[in-house]
């Protein structure tokens, strides 16, 4: 029986007249923006649940926050909670089969997911409306009556294991566990907290402790009702959600434990002041000073935390970026402060260096506490925190929607900070007073004898330690004297300022919101000329004050050599630079652009508040064209963007079989290797001369939805062209890029090894081409098939078989062409995983097959709801439109088109399909898998012996056609037709 007690009720509850719960008496304040319904109730059991009603939805959410991590772990089975965390997934007593509760999400256009952190672990799940207490009934059951079942537990252990060894050469996991290791050794924080299977399955067994025993007792100890947070968001009205959760969760067994908290802090005298130079995986460059800091939850009223950090941080003129870069010494900086568990946290001041940055850090320490110590002296300025201030209340009151597992998950976590329960949504957004003495008392901990700092670099030599998890090679050591003696009479800079007020803020919220009956489906076009096509939508849908801007500069010459690409990038790098000082203040004031290159030129994008957005435009069209290049930043920007290159070589094995598919089928793409071969030649010399050329012959297609009426969208095109004033492209020049077509009854397989000689993973991207991608009947058919996949390819290939934490399938679509893809990243040989991916789809064949006509209607809708979910805010929407535009095709009802082919989709039919295009030894078969071979882990055998593993790179080698030179596989090729529009473009605009 569940334990029932108010004894301890916040605020404004009122118990319910059956006794059953509490309810917030007190209306939750939410964003003016915000239609949904909310009601905060407590159970009999102290369990906290947020209910919110939105008629509007398109998915039903659930999360629930249980508020111990790893900092829980016992000292014997490090990684215990984050494999709690894996188990609960795996079956309960009410709902015993290990896939139940993905199988039953996966069925009804759902999914799920969890991570652990180092105070929380937080579940959530998706799932469509009709299917809501479904789901929650078999997901309060993780937290009443887990199995734990020991047929999983080995198997799930070798998945944390798995999930581990995918962060064994990021940079970011390795510095952040060092971090860990070398603080309090007394304190929890300073542990490993992902587990493998050393700590999991080895320690455990030579301490004579029974994992799923520990399992259990860490579950009963911790899984307790009353430090649990429960969000749940679903079409039904509040009542009935309130019903659903009384019935489902008040069993969950309240133990009446505090929330566990931690004596001390993870940086005492004995870790502060000292330095560790560190060896990366990446050629990076970077310094972090990092200070003890207090708990910013308990300080929600004022937030002292981001009143420094939007200081300390600033990136405008007076800044200390501003400085630094000036100085040559720096490239990004950012400062905040960082979470580090109940009660302590840090604030983190990181710099990425240039290589004079480095040889001078000293100097860039001392500009840093230069700056400090000018915010000191001057005091707190009143307005620069209402400015503050007033950019979180414009981002609370204009919050948009985001997808609702996203939304739920982080409120369940949100609730656990000790707000009054009415501010649960705005608790994190809204500050509510001015303390500057607080703010003072928190810059205090910002002081030079309060810090510990990180350097990394790969030029580091004599590091005589290594740490335990990952292998990372490090020195400690004091700071300098020389430093030392500086920081102890720190004089003012008058190159660093306080920040100027904010012209960025916007200040005009109209809407013109009017009556709409029907949102409109596609943007219109309403201009169409040799030069330039713009689609606009004026948002009838989302009604924020909120714009979203994309015009693409085609230009074949930006991406007709690796040189001319290079270039380009060069090119974009440099404008961004430049722009760093202005564009800052309309970035934190929710106004944001970004440059990239691209296949047919350059994108340009700005999002946010359209209030002040012409004005951003202006001014980086004409930075653009008249850019003055800087040899000095150039340089700069030219040894960063080698850096990038080679680093990129160093992504995971994962992302590169990824890569070289594209590489492999793409008509034109050009390596990164290709890239750095002619990046060392390019003088800014070159960048003077090459993008006046870049600009002078363009054609530029533009999509302006959201709160900018048509005349204004016509204006800002007009001044793209008129500042840049290109000339045309030719309607050649205008022809998109194609995709090879693999030939019918071809296998063909490409194999290289890994870059990084230390990644001991491999990975496969196995992709099955179908048809063109214009193909309506193929193309819902394969939809089907990626739906009926996707829980069974995950439960047979990643929990039963444990070849890898990564596993994916999914439809891959090219310019011209479509296909069926499975991407495995393993330990284990790609040989290996090639033979069961095939052994897989055999397996599926099967299951089709045997699958009832009401299981297959199911599957069936689940994939007519994805496909017809509606985008949650503004963004997605234009995601959705630009997606369109840019393929080539303009197919702005594709998802209706697909959907009416779906719904005629017999099982028979996708029988037919299936044999025809899927199963490997069809006739119509096509495949093209791409391998990457972990060279550290080449020796590893996947098979019961050598002679088995030589049997299966036989038949690989005699049933595929190895891929040895890819220049002339590549000219081989046919290739399919170039993107062309579905629409006419004289029509859409005559029908305005």
């Amino acid at each position: 029986m569940a334990t029932s007690s108010f004894n301890n009720l916040p605020p404004n509850f009122t118990i319910s007249s059956d006794g059953s719960h509490a309810v917030l008496s007190v209306p939750v304040e939410k964003s003016d923006n915000d239609e949904r319904s909310y009601r905060l109730i407590r159970l009999s059991n102290e369990l906290e649940a947020l209910l919110i009603h939105d008629a509007k939805t398109d998915k039903s959410s659930a999360a629930l926050d249980v508020h111990i991590g790893n900092l829980c772990d016992p000292d014997e089975l490090l990684g215990l909670a984050h494999f709690c965390e894996h188990l609960l997934f795996m079956g309960s007593e009410k709902y015993p089969k290990e896939n139940e509760y993905s199988d039953y999400l996966s069925k009804h256009s759902g999914h799920s997911n969890a991570y652990t952190a180092s105070d929380s672990t937080n579940y959530y799940f998706e799932v469509g409306p009709e299917y809501l207490e479904g789901a929650l009934d078999r997901f309060a059951q993780f937290f009443i009556a887990p199995l734990f079942d020991p047929s999983c537990t080995d198997r799930e252990i070798r998945a944390v294991d798995s999930e581990n060894k995918k962060n064994l050469q990021s940079d970011d996991w390795r510095c952040y566990q060092l971090e860990k290791s070398l603080s309090n050794p007394n304190h929890p924080y300073c542990r490993f907290g992902t587990g493998n299977l050393v700590t999991l399955k080895e320690n455990p067994e030579k301490q004579g402790l029974n994992i799923r025993d520990e399992l259990l007792k860490f579950h009963d100890k911790y899984y307790s009702a009353n430090i649990m947070k429960l969000v749940v968001l679903g079409k039904e009205p509040l009542d009935q959600l309130s019903q659903w959760v009384i019935e489902k969760f008040s069993t969950v067994k309240n133990k009446s434990i505090p929330v566990p908290t931690f004596e001390g802090h993870p940086l005492t005298k004995n870790e502060l002041m000292r330095q560790v130079l560190v060896k990366p995986v990446r050629d990076i460059r970077s310094l972090e000073m990092t200070f003890p800091f207090p708990d910013q939850s308990l300080l929600y009223r004022v937030q002292p935390g981001r009143y420094l950090s939007h200081l300390i941080g600033h990136e405008g003129v007076g800044s200390i970026l501003s400085l630094l870069k000036k100085k040559g010494w720096a490239n990004y900086l950012s400062a905040g402060p960082s979470h580090g568990g109940v009660g302590f946290e840090f604030f983190r001041i990181s710099i990425d260096l240039t290589e004079s940055g480095l040889d001078n850090r000293e100097n860039v320490i001392l500009h840093v506490f230069q700056y400090i110590e000018m915010l000191k002296q001057i005091g707190v300025q009143e307005w620069s925190f209402r400015e503050v201030e007033k950019l979180n209340e414009i981002s609370f009151r204009f919050k948009e929607k985001s997808s609702p597992s996203r939304y739920v998950s982080r409120l369940s976590n949100t609730i656990q900070t000790p707000y009054p329960r009415e501010w649960v949504l705005s608790g994190p957004y809204l500050i509510r007073e001015y303390d500057p003495k607080l703010i003072e008392e928190s810059l205090e901990w910002l002081r030079p004898d309060n810090f510990f700092l990180e350097l990394v670099s790969q030029t580091f030599t004599g590091l005589d330690q290594k740490e335990k998890w990952y292998g990372t090679e490090y020195k400690v050591e004091p700071l300098s004297y020389g430093l030392l003696q500086a920081l102890k009479n720190i004089e003012l800079n008058p190159e660093l300022k306080m920040t100027l007020p904010n012209e960025f803020i916007p200040t005009n919220f109209e809407t013109h919101k009017t009556e709409v009956a029907t949102p409109a489906k596609r943007p219109n076009l309403i201009n169409n000329t040799v030069t330039s096509r713009l689609w606009h939508k004026k948002d009838d849908t989302f009604w924020v004050p909120k714009a979203n801007v994309y015009f693409i500069l085609k230009s074949p010459f930006s991406y007709v050599t690796p040189l001319n690409s290079v270039k380009a990038r060069l090119y974009v790098d440099l404008i961004k630079d430049a722009l760093t000082e202005y564009s800052y203040n309309a970035e934190i004031a929710g106004l944001s652009y970004d440059l990239y290159t691209h296949f047919n030129g350059l994108l340009l994008t700005i999002d946010g508040y359209s209030d002040k957005m012409q004005v951003l435009l202006e001014k980086i069209l004409i930075i653009m064209k008249n850019f003055e290049v800087d040899s000095e930043r150039f340089s700069l920007i030219k040894e960063y963007l080698q850096r990038d290159y080679k680093n990129s070589l160093l992504d995971s094995p994962h992302q590169h079989s990824s890569y070289y598919f594209l590489y492999l089928t793409q008509e034109k793409v050009w390596s990164h290797e290709e890239k750095l071969e002619v990046l060392d030649d390019i003088k800014f010399e070159d960048i003077k001369m090459f993008y006046p050329e870049l600009l002078s012959q363009l054609h530029i297609e533009s999509l302006i939805h959201g709160n900018i009426l048509k005349d204004d969208a016509m204006k800002m095109t007009q001044k793209v062209e008129e500042i840049l004033q290109p000339k045309a492209l030719l309607p050649s020049q205008l022809i998109g890029y194609r995709s090879a077509i693999l030939p019918y009854g071809k296998k063909f397989i490409y194999q290289r090894n890994v870059y990084d000689t230390e990644n001991i993973n491999s990975a496969i991207d196995y992709h099955i081409q179908v048809d063109g991608l214009m193909e309506v009947e193929s193309r819902a058919r394969l939809s089907l098939l990626a739906q009926i996949a996707d829980e069974p390819c995950f439960n047979q290939l990643r929990t039963k078989e444990q070849l890898g934490y990564l596993v994916f399938s999914g439809i891959k679509k090219q310019a011209s062409t479509m296909g069926f893809r499975v991407i495995i990243q393993s330990e284990k040989d790609t040989v290996h995983l090639e033979n069961r991916v095939e052994a897989f789809l055999n397996s599926l064949q099967k299951i089709i097959e045997e699958m009832s006509e009401e299981e297959y209607q199911n599957q069936v809708q689940s994939l007519i709801v994805k496909r017809l979910e509606t985008p949650k805010n503004l963004g997605q929407e234009t995601q959705k439109y630009w997606q369109h535009i840019s393929s080539g095709y303009y197919e702005f009802d594709r998802d209706d088109t697909d959907v009416e082919e779906i719904r005629k989709i017999t099982k028979q039919d996708f029988l037919e399909f299936y044999n025809k295009f899927i199963i490997p030894n069809s006739s119509n078969f096509k495949k093209l898998s791409v391998h990457l071979r972990s060279q550290k882990n080449s020796q590893s055998k996947t098979s019961v012996n050598d002679k088995e593993n030589e049997t299966l790179e036989l038949e690989l080698k005699e049933g595929n056609e190895i891929i040895d030179d890819i220049v002339l596989w590549k000219s081989h090729m046919k290739l399919g037709p170039a993107p062309t529009p579905v629409i006419m473009f004289n029509d859409s605009i005559s029908k305005l």
